[in-house]
C-alpha cells in the first residue's frame, strides 16, 4: 500500500478513539459507574436524608454546568483516563436536580417512576430505536401497538373497534386528537384551513389544561372561540349548563369542533361527570374528548374506576403512561373510539418515508398518525413494568397513593391550623395553612400568604408541595405520587410547612 498523508493518518486516528467510544467494554464500564452511582442516590433517598428540591437559583446552575465544558482534549484510549469526571458529573447532577423519589414530594403531577421501567427505555435510548416507519423500528413499534391495545381495552373500547398513538406528552396528544376533532367538524381544514375561524367553538371545562386551550390557538380556532363550562361546588362539569351552551351555539350557526371533559382537572383532580356529559355529545351529535392524562389509571383500580365511567363512550381520549402508570417521562397515549379516526389528523405524502410497494404496512408507521416524525420508543418501560409484574402493578400504584390522599386529608381536617379545600377524589389534595392570626386577613393577603409560604418550603429543601389559585385565591397543592411516602412523610410535610409559615409570619411582623 503507499504511504498515507498526513489527513488520512489523522483520519485513522479519529476514528480509533471514535471506536473506543462505542465499543462494548466502554459501554460496560460506564454502565457500571451509572448503576452504583444511581443505586447509592435511590438508597439515600429512601432512608429520608438529602433534600426534595436541591434548589439553586438559575444563573448560578447555570454557570455551574457550563464550567464542566471547557475540559481539556477528549482523548477516549483508556477509561481510566475518562472515567473519575464521568463519575463526578453523575454526582453532579443528582446533587443539583430534583428529587421526585424523596417520599416527601408530594408536588407536581409527576411521579416518582418505577426504576426498573427507565432500564427497559434505556434500551431504546441506547439503540436509537426511532419509530416514524416500522422498520426503523419494528419492536418498538410492535411493543406500542400492544400497549394501545391493552390501554384501549382498559377503557372499555371494543377489541378491533378503536385507534390510538403514543406520543411525547399530554399536550401533542390532545393537540393530535382535537385536531382529527376539527378535520371531523369542518371538512377540507387539513388542506384549506379554517376560513371563518369566529364560526367555530370549543367548549371546555371551566379548569380545562392550558394545553388544551394553546390547541385551540394552534389548531386555527382561536382562543376566543373556546367557552368555558361553569363547573358546581367540587369543580365537576355542571352538564345542564353544558346543554344550554351547546343548544345556543347551534342556534347561533356555530359548528363545535368538540366538547372536553375533565378526568381529571389538574386543580383539585376533579373528574366530570362523563356518563352525563356523553348524553349531551351523543343527542346533538358532537364530537366528546376527554383528557385523562392523569385519571386515565383509575380504570387500573376497581376500587376507582368508577371515577371514569363514561369513559368508553368518548370520541377520543387522552391518557398519559407518565403520571399515574408511574413511566418515566414522556409516554402518552392518545385513543379513538372510531378506529376510521385513527389517519385523520393528518393528510401527508412523503415517499422518502412510507413505501408505497407495501402499502399494508402504513397502518403500522406511527408518523401517519402522530405529529412527530423521529418518535422514541416510548412504550418500552410500560411494556416491560407489564411483561415482568403483570397488571396488578397498576391497581396497585393507583390504590396506594389515592389512599394515602385521603389519609392526608383527614390530617388536614384534624388540624386546627390546616384547611382542606376538598374531599379528594384522587391523589390530589388543595389546602391552606390557616393559623389564627392569619384567619381573618382579607383573601387577597392570605392567597399571598400561602404563596410565599411555599416557596419557603421548596427553598428549604424538606419537603415539596406546589401553589395554585382556587376562585383567584392562593392555596397549597399536594399530589401524592410516590408509593413509598408514609404517613409520617406527610406528618412531617404539615410540620415543614407549619414551620415556614411561622418564619413567613415573623418576616412580615
Amino acid at each position: 500500500m503507499p504511504p498515507q498523508s498526513p489527513v488520512e493518518n489523522e483520519l485513522h486516528a479519529a476514528q480509533a478513539r471514535l471506536a473506543t467510544l462505542y465499543s462494548g467494554d466502554t459501554f460496560a464500564s460506564a454502565a457500571d459507574v451509572w448503576s452504583s452511582t444511581l443505586a447509592d442516590h435511590f438508597r439515600t433517598l429512601q432512608s429520608r436524608t438529602g433534600n426534595v428540591l436541591n434548589w439553586q437559583e438559575p444563573e448560578p446552575n447555570i454557570a455551574s454546568a457550563a464550567e464542566t465544558l471547557p475540559s481539556p482534549r477528549f482523548l477516549p484510549n483508556e477509561t481510566t483516563e475518562w472515567l473519575p469526571t464521568f463519575t463526578e458529573l453523575l454526582r453532579k447532577t443528582l446533587a443539583n436536580g430534583q428529587n421526585l423519589h424523596h417520599p416527601r414530594y408530594i408536588g407536581h403531577q409527576v411521579p416518582a417512576s418505577i426504576p426498573i421501567a427507565a432500564l427497559f427505555d434505556a434500551m431504546g435510548s441506547v439503540t436509537n430505536q426511532v419509530m416514524a416507519i416500522y422498520e426503523m423500528g419494528p419492536w418498538a413499534t410492535s411493543v406500542e401497538n400492544v400497549m394501545i391495545a391493552k390501554l384501549g381495552a382498559e377503557i372499555g373500547y371494543a377489541p378491533g373497534s378503536f385507534g390510538g398513538l403514543i406520543t411525547s406528552g399530554g399536550s401533542l396528544a390532545n393537540l393530535t386528537a382535537l385536531l382529527t376533532a376539527r378535520n371531523v367538524a369542518v371538512e377540507n381544514s387539513w388542506r384549506n384551513g379554517v376560513s371563518d375561524a369566529k364560526q367555530l367553538a370549543m367548549i371546555v371545562q371551566a379548569d380545562v389544561h392550558y394545553c388544551v386551550t394553546r390547541a385551540a390557538g394552534i389548531l386555527g380556532i382561536g382562543t376566543n372561540q373556546i367557552v368555558r363550562v361553569p363547573v358546581d361546588e367540587r369543580r365537576r362539569m355542571k352538564v345542564d349548563e353544558l346543554s344550554h351552551i351547546v343548544r345556543k351555539l347551534k342556534a347561533n350557526g356555530q359548528t363545535i369542533v368538540a366538547v372536553v371533559a375533565g378526568a381529571c382537572a389538574t386543580p383539585i383532580g376533579a373528574f366530570d361527570p362523563l356518563h352525563e356529559v356523553a348524553d349531551v355529545c351523543e343527542s346533538e351529535k358532537v364530537w366528546m374528548h376527554v383528557d385523562a392524562a392523569h385519571g386515565g389509571a383509575a380504570l387500573m383500580s376497581e376500587k376507582h374506576r368508577h371515577l371514569m365511567s363514561g369513559s368508553e363512550r368518548a370520541d377520543s381520549i387522552v391518557w398519559d403512561a407518565h403520571k399515574m402508570l408511574f413511566m418515566p417521562a414522556l409516554c402518552a397515549f392518545a385513543f379513538y373510539k372510531n378506529k376510521e379516526h385513527r389517519f385523520a389528523a393528518f393528510e401527508q405524502d412523503a415517499p422518502y418515508l412510507f413505501d408505497p410497494s407495501n402499502p399494508g404496512i402504513a397502518e403500522y408507521d406511527s408518523g401517519t398518525k402522530t405529529i412527530e416524525c423521529t418518535k422514541r420508543a416510548a412504550a418500552y418501560g410500560l411494556w416491560g413494568i407489564w411483561s415482568l409484574f403483570g397488571r396488578q402493578i397498576f391497581t396497585d400504584l393507583v390504590d396506594v397513593t389515592f389512599g394515602l390522599t385521603q389519609t392526608f386529608h383527614r390530617m388536614l381536617l384534624e388540624s386546627p391550623d390546616f384547611e382542606p379545600l376538598h374531599q379528594p377524589q384522587c391523589n390530589i389534595q388543595a389546602f391552606r395553612y390557616l393559623p389564627p392570626q392569619v384567619r381573618d386577613w382579607p383573601a387577597t393577603r392570605v392567597g399571598e400568604f400561602q404563596l410565599g409560604l411555599r416557596r419557603e418550603v421548596i427553598t428549604n429543601g424538606n419537603a415539596y408541595i406546589v401553589p395554585i389559585k382556587i376562585e383567584g385565591v392562593g392555596a397549597l397543592r399536594a399530589t401524592v405520587i410516590n408509593p413509598c411516602t408514609t404517613e409520617n412523610d406527610l406528618v412531617e410535610v404539615l410540620s415543614e410547612t407549619r414551620r415556614c409559615g411561622e418564619a413567613v409570619l415573623k418576616s412580615l411582623a
